[in-house]
């Protein structure tokens, strides 16, 4: 087993198969990392993009190159000393024909032997499939529908889908149909049964090639009673799309209908869901796994605990869990730790200016007019969640408190007031979930439901019964007599289960897109209301996190951040001169005045999106952006981030009811930011954010370092080793240019770094490379060393952080700086001669040692590392090893 030091997370799909993942490889191993970390590979719908939309648990995608690709790929690792780790997705799968054993559930109802492998309610009347464009009388009237054989089964069509039927639905079709073989075909499905369908296949597939039975079926579509009546003899029933989400009869992931839950929970559903999983890790293939949205399972703690015995004790395991606040991971989950996302919300804390955070407040207060309460905020996006996009499950828990109710207090039996209990206490959740089990609430979720509790109770926005919220509570803690104990788990679960859906979707796709104070601080796991925390919070946070997740993942950009790992260090500069750039914002709104419009709902662009659109672009702006030839490529991005941001934001505008006046409008206003004809506002824009942009390089600088050198595991993501300055998601998926990143780390980079050297990336990719090589070659001092602190006194104390890691008699010193704005003069430049006066405090006997720069390879004694005007000479950044 290859030990876990660096990851390298690519994103397969698109130009990336495991052919162009093998090419790469020497690249990656002169990078310095130890693992590739990969998206999903098993077979997925037609066209993903992403591939956690999974058919086929066990059949490796043959689009990404197949099982022989996937071999070739691993071969290739195994040859550079590089392991794998690997992106799973054990909550759901793709709710589509395409995925074998959800068509058969759909053929067969619960009779089929995969109903029990999907989150089902199957006291349901049937498993509502909402994906017709209309309401399904307006597509029959409109001869939407159809008949044909695929695969040997007769499906319902609608455009490019098709559904199964139950085969004891098929005389229906049969018994309209004149000729020989049609009775026969009546009488086979008659005798088919989920467990013996071959001859019914057979003998259907035979009659769709060697008789006129396609032509036949085709003529059917105009038969509107047939259709209704097979329509209604299915284990099925089609919904309008936007409908189908008020009344669901299976568990999604979020909000998506395309995605249905799996009950992993479940032993046997487990081994099937893993054996191939299994299989690759136990034969050496696989290294180490990530586990998408741990949140989505019923019971997490026993999900990895079985996953971890049939794994063994030496695989990596990382969960994907967003952690808010104090929160912590379970303590009795056999994990290495979570992919890193409080490590993104630590950097921020220590990057931004909190010093400055009511000045900020005050230049977001006059271009909106108004000042934004956060709490107030979030808890009404929170409703907005609750009471529509996650209606049907709303109506689920519903129900199932109200059959409890009876248990427990049968006074309060009423759906209405149940249903207004449960909306208040879900909106009250501050964490994405608790972990209520069979044994009952962990001592951590004693203490979250008391302080949600009194939270609510002491609360003035309740619109609930306390009683009613009462029974909520009771039923969370299993606090019910003991016949009732088994469903009042099962609601709990269901309940755990969807309060992390509403936080997502409330507080990461609307609200970071609703209040944009300082959109850098709008990341998955971020707090954005909150700049504090300096060099002494993040001291701490590192502290406990190399006491309770030492070998969890520290990331700085992912798949789904809200914007590239450089854009987001470039943007927390604003912090520090808030009023300065509200100053630039309204006179950039004033040239910029023509394209507005009020439109009968309000202003457009209102303040809000104007102030949150010019972020957006200074974090997205390329370096040395001369000239107007590159604005076109730039023109389609912005473009696609602005109409995602207008439609995330959902005030005015969103996905399920597009405000085609409004988005029209903010995108002309938006357009005529990147327009080459606007160059009044280009030049003045380009020219008033040089200053942020120089600053921001220092903190990509800062931020790369830490993640090399900090407690925990340094994640790179795909590229941005290099510059990111992406916008969201799809934006975050381009592909990379990996021949140009080559070549860059083939050709020699010094320190002081050249300019064309820190505009290129080639700068930050070797800062990378070198931390890396240092990483590897002190494997113990890193692994296993400790995070101690280094007092800084003097003019500049507050602008820079120190920390020693420690092991043995080995001992590596890190300095960054941090809320530089004033003291850089040009990208990631800053005059040694503004540190004067500024001093570290190393102990004695470090004072009298040896170092080496790991980044230039210079040696120094440690006494002059004191002073930081030496220890940040040659870079802004300083890493030093002991000889």
């Amino acid at each position: 087993m290859i030990e876990l030091d660096a990851t390298y997370r690519i994103q397969f799909r698109r130009d990336m198969t495991f052919d162009a993942a093998r090419a790469i490889v020497p690249y990656l191993a002169e990078l310095g990392v130890s693992h590739l970390y990969a998206s999903p590979i098993f077979a997925a719908t037609s066209g993903s993009t992403h591939g956690y939309d999974v058919t086929d648990h066990n059949q490796i995608d043959p689009v990404l190159g197949g099982e022989e690709g996937f071999f070739r790929l691993s071969d290739a690792l195994k040859e550079h000393g590089l392991g794998l780790v690997l992106d799973i997705v054990p909550n759901h799968m793709a709710a589509s024909t395409e995925n074998p054993w959800w068509a058969n559930v759909l053929e067969w109802g619960a009779e089929s032997p995969f109903a029990g492998h999907f989150d089902i309610d199957w006291s349901a009347d049937f498993i509502t499939l909402p994906f017709l464009g209309a309401d399904f009388d307006a597509c029959l009237k409109n001869g939407e529908f159809g008949l044909a054989v695929a695969a040997g089964r007769l499906v319902l069509t609608y455009y490019e889908n098709a559904w199964p039927l139950h085969p004891k639905s098929y005389p229906l079709v049969f018994e309209r149909l004149d000729g020989p073989g049609f009775a026969e075909l009546a009488n086979a499905a008659g005798e088919a049964t989920p467990g013996n369908p071959d001859m019914l296949r057979t003998a259907l597939a035979d009659a769709a090639e060697n008789t006129d039975l396609p032509a036949r079926l085709a003529e059917l579509f105009k038969d509107g009673d047939l259709i209704k009546r097979l329509h209604h003899a299915q284990a099925w029933r089609l919904f309008e799309w936007r409908e189908g989400r008020k009344f669901l009869t299976y568990r999604r992931f979020f909000e998506i209908t395309g995605l249905v839950g799996v009950r992993v929970e479940d032993e046997p559903v487990f081994r099937d869901v893993h054996r191939s999983i299994l299989t690759l890790v136990r034969s050496g293939r696989i290294d180490g796994l990530r586990i998408d949205h741990v949140d989505g399972l019923a019971d997490p703690e026993c999900y990895l605990k079985r996953l971890r015995s049939a794994v063994g004790p030496d695989v990596p395991i990382h969960v994907e869990k967003i952690l808010e606040g104090d929160e912590t991971l379970e303590p009795g989950w056999p994990v290495e730790g979570t992919t890193g996302y409080e490590f993104i919300a630590a950097l921020s804390r220590l990057l931004a200016d909190g010093e400055k955070s009511a000045d900020l407040d005050r230049a977001y207060h006059d271009a909106l007019g108004r000042t934004p309460d956060f709490a107030e905020a979030l808890r009404a996006a929170k409703l907005e969640i609750i009471t529509h996009n996650l209606e049907g499950e709303l109506d689920i828990l519903t129900r199932r408190a109200a059959a409890l109710a009876v248990s427990v207090d049968a006074e309060l039996r009423e759906k209405t007031v149940l249903r207004a209990a449960l909306v208040d206490v879900m909106a009250g959740f501050d964490v994405y979930r608790t972990y209520v089990d069979e044994s009952g609430p962990t001592e951590n979720d004693v203490e979250r439901l008391r302080e949600i509790e009194t939270s609510l109770e002491n609360g003035h926005q309740t619109e609930s019964e306390p009683a009613a919220r009462a029974l909520i509570f009771r039923l969370l803690r299993l606090d019910v007599p003991g016949d009732a104990r088994g469903d009042a788990l099962a609601f709990a679960r269901r309940f755990q289960q969807t309060t992390g859906p509403v936080m997502a979707k409330a507080l990461e796709d609307t609200l970071f897109f609703r209040l944009n104070r300082l959109i850098a601080l709008n990341e998955v796991g971020g707090e954005p209301e909150r700049i504090d925390g300096g060099a002494e919070g993040f001291h701490a946070e590192m502290l406990a996190r190399a006491e309770l997740e030492p070998r969890g993942l520290s990331a700085t950009a992912t798949h789904d951040t809200k914007r590239g790992e450089d854009a987001r260090a470039r943007l927390y500069t604003i912090s520090e001169a808030p009023a300065e750039w509200g100053r630039h914002v309204e006179r950039w709104r004033a040239m910029h005045a023509d394209y507005h419009a009020d439109l009968e709902d309000g202003p457009a662009p209102d303040g809000e999106t104007e102030w949150m659109l010019y972020q957006a672009l200074l974090g997205a702006w390329p370096f040395a952006a001369g000239g107007t030839e590159w604005l076109g490529d730039f023109r389609e991005r912005f473009l696609g981030f602005v109409e995602k941001a207008m439609r995330e934001d959902k005030r005015r505008t969103q996905w399920t009811a597009v405000n085609e006046p409004y988005e029209r409008t903010v995108k002309a206003y938006a357009e005529r930011l990147v327009d080459p004809d606007n160059g009044r506002f280009l030049d003045d824009f380009t020219q008033s954010i040089a200053p942020f942009v120089s600053a921001g390089v220092v903190n990509s600088f800062a931020q790369t370092l830490l993640k090399v050198t900090a407690p925990g595991v340094p994640d790179v993501y795909n590229g941005a080793e290099g510059w990111d300055l992406s916008f969201v998601d799809p934006d975050n998926r381009r592909p990379v240019d990996f021949d140009a990143l080559t070549r860059s780390l083939d050709r020699p980079v010094s320190w002081p770094a050249k300019p064309e050297d820190v505009t290129s990336g080639a700068a930050k990719q070797h800062l990378v490379a070198a931390a890396l090589a240092a990483r590897q070659k002190n494997r113990a001092l890193f692994d296993e060393g400790s995070y101690e602190p280094v007092p800084i006194d003097g003019p500049k104390a507050a602008h820079a952080l120190a920390f020693l890691c420690r092991h043995a008699n080995a001992v590596a010193l890190i300095v960054v700086p941090r809320c530089v704005l004033a003291m850089t003069k040009a990208p990631g430049v800053i005059d040694p001669a503004e540190w004067s006066g500024t001093r570290l405090t190393l102990a004695d006997e470090l004072a009298e040692r040896s170092f080496t720069n790991a980044l230039t390879g210079d040696s120094l004694e440690g006494q002059s590392l004191n002073d930081l005007a030496t220890a940040l000479s040659s870079a802004p950044v300083g890493f030093y090893i002991t000889k």
